[in-house]
């Protein structure tokens, strides 16, 4: 392949940047320039809900100087993504509209789950460094200017996710409405998480301490990269070195601080209270190394850029951590993994035997294999509306990897499964219907009654299926343990949809019975 050059730009709750990046077959992903802007945009939206107008003046001056530097580049794509503080303002599309008009740049907003995902992978590009740290009991702390997310992995696995809202600039905010003197800071900020992350520990943590903990913020980051720069060969900290940066920052007033640690001035109450965050985290979990690879929101866009062209596939498969989240609620909701390791199973074999007739993808395959892993999470609340609840648990259950949208895709591909399917109109969902994604629903949904039916009884009859398309059916054959009068009632049900939507007619054959 030839060169390409990408350009990511990242609109911050403190700070706006754009990084260069080049692509190229010789030498892979470089980065080639960075610039960034400071712009306090999180403390009108927290504070308010809405950026001011001077503001968004301002923000609109840095992103036409970003298209100059674009144009100087000669980029030939590029990403610009929204965080918090863009995502939380009362009128987020009326910002992006005037973005658009006055720089030519179209801002999409990340949710959550998708910002802390590239995140993630913006971690991950390190390589083999972080695949031999995720080996043993590891925590990614993502610092925001609204809010953390604390990631636990545990034998190269994601054991869970979760979001708090002790973010930076939200944490400022409370101390300046609050006026909270200098020498009572360190302490509203401790029991500002104690009253979230201590919780966090009793249903996440289970008393296990965790070995290592790798650090990504805007914050504290930067310095202890240089610091680290200057000390070649140090890959890792150990407590007693963080104790040490920790002092440092007791050691004087705000100007001394700014002199020690080399950074802006207005940087350090918030590079203070992402210490704070890092100290409290460190000692609750039992933190023994920190990493701090550096990295940012752009690495992780450039990172997706760079699989979407298929320049690289990292050996780490982030599809298996979505799938992992999902595990983890349904173990929650006390669902069968048994169940729905069948019932993931029959979803699949039915799927990828008719890849020519629904035109669906990779990604709605997972979406089919997440809804399949969740599907009866909702008992846990209610043995009556299964449907509905487990609708509400999935939407209000972040799963990193996931938009909002897709999310609801999955969380309806589960309600239909257990009750009767609407049409356009009457969808109570809040991310709007498009009719793909009411195809994508529909389908998905038909494909997950059907194998469901496979199992009726919950009792694992079956085993070997095979499907196949032939003359406009689909022949699915299975081996069968037991009698499978039951299994054979839900599958005529079920058929009916199936063909209304495909078009095919779904014929179940039982190559042997055993009494």
């Amino acid at each position: 392949m030839g060169v390409r050059t990408f350009a990511a730009i990242d609109v911050g709750s403190f700070e706006l940047t754009i990084k260069i990046f080049e692509f190229s077959g010789k030498n892979g992903m470089r980065e080639i320039d960075c610039v960034s802007r400071r712009l306090d945009l999180g403390s009108d939206t927290f504070a308010m809900g809405k950026i001011s107008n001077e503001k968004m003046d301002e923000l609109c001056r840095t992103l036409k100087d970003f298209a100059d530097i674009m144009r100087a580049y000669r980029v030939e794509s590029y990403k610009a993504y929204g965080t918090s503080a863009i995502r939380e303002t009362e009128n987020t599309t009326i910002v992006q509209d005037q973005i658009a008009q006055r720089t030519g740049i179209r801002v999409e907003t990340l949710g959550n789950s998708e910002q802390r995902f590239l995140d993630y992978k913006s971690v991950a590009s390190k390589g083999e460094i972080f695949r031999k740290i995720i080996e043993e009991k590891t925590a990614i702390l993502d610092i925001g200017g609204g809010s953390i997310q604390v990631s636990l992995f545990d034998k190269d696995t994601l054991v869970s996710t979760q979001n708090v809202r002790l973010g930076v600039l939200r944490i400022q905010d409370y101390l300046n409405r609050f006026a909270v003197k200098s020498a009572q800071k360190e302490m509203m900020i401790n029991e500002l998480a104690m009253s979230r992350l201590d919780t966090y520990k009793k249903l996440y943590m289970q008393d296990k301490e965790i070995q290592n903990l790798i650090i990504v913020d805007d914050y504290l980051s930067p310095w202890v990269v240089r610091q680290r720069g200057k000390k070649s060969g140090r890959i890792f900290i150990d407590r007693e070195d963080f104790d040490r940066i920790f002092q440092t920052m007791h050691a004087g007033n705000q100007i001394q601080i700014s002199h020690a640690l080399d950074i802006p001035q207005e940087r350090v109450p918030l590079v203070f209270i992402s210490a704070v965050l890092i100290k409290y985290i460190v000692e609750l979990m039992g933190i023994r190394r920190i990493w701090v690879p550096g990295v940012t929101l752009c690495d992780g866009i450039a990172y997706e850029y760079a699989e979407k062209i298929k320049m690289f596939q990292g050996e780490h498969d982030f599809e298996e951590d979505i799938i992992a989240c999902a595990v983890n609620i349904s173990r929650r909701y006390m669902g069968s993994k048994r169940r729905s390791d069948i019932l993931e199973n029959f979803t699949t074999v039915i799927f990828d035997s008719m890849k020519r007739l629904h035109g669906l993808g990779k990604r709605e395959r997972l979406y089919l294999r997440l809804a399949a892993i969740l599907h009866d999470c909702g008992k846990y609340i209610s043995m009556v509306n299964i449907g509905e609840t487990s609708f509400q648990i999935i939407m209000a259950t972040e799963i990193i990897g996931l938009s909002h949208q897709e999310r609801e895709i999955v969380a309806n591909i589960v309600r239909f499964n257990h009750s009767k399917f609407v049409y356009e109109g009457q969808w109570t969902g809040t991310g709007g219907q498009s009719r793909e994604l009411l195809l994508t629903v529909a389908k998905l949904t038909a494909i997950l009654r059907l194998a469901n039916s496979l199992d009726r009884s919950h009792k694992q009859k079956l085993n070997g299926l095979k499907a196949v398309i032939k003359e406009n059916k689909l022949i699915l054959t299975v081996d069968a343990r037991e009698d499978m009068a039951l299994e054979k009632g839900f599958f005529r049900a079920n058929a009916d949809f199936f063909k209304e939507v495909f078009s095919v007619e779904p014929v179940l054959k039982q190559r042997k019975i055993y009494s």
